[in-house]
């Protein structure tokens, strides 16, 4: 049965898809020339990565909220802020360190996905 959208939930995916927007014209305007090729292609990954996913929450808040789109919209949440977030870190010049980060993020945006299709598979439990 589908349940009521959480009202944070849809704020999290329009601030999700408007920071990814934001970012991926500061990328383009504020950091063109700043960048050199592997940075801006790790920035342009994290704006890409981060529009997929803030569309990924979008349609998990729009099926509702199930135990599993639940889950789903928190893993896109974190997956956003760890892969994204450590790959514009490391465009920005982090530590290399910061890469461990990154695939963790990743984990996160997989097990969004499997979340996502339980619940669409089990009708929004």
């Amino acid at each position: 049965m589908r349940q009521p959208v959480n009202p944070r939930a849809g704020l999290l995916a329009g601030l999700a898809g408007a920071s990814a927007v934001l970012l991926g014209a500061f990328g383009t305007h504020a950091l063109q020339g700043v960048l050199d090729a592997s940075h801006s292609e790790l920035w342009h990954t994290a704006v890409n990565y981060h529009v997929w996913h803030a569309l990924a929450l979008a349609l998990v808040v729009g099926l509702g909220c199930g135990r599993s789109g639940r889950f789903a919209a928190a893993a896109f949440a974190i997956g956003i802020v760890l892969f994204s977030g450590s790959l514009y870190a490391l465009a920005l010049g982090a530590p290399r360190w910061t890469g461990i980060i990154t695939p963790f993020g990743g984990l996160a945006l997989i097990a969004g996905w499997i979340a996502l299709g339980l619940s669409i598979s089990r009708g929004n439990d």
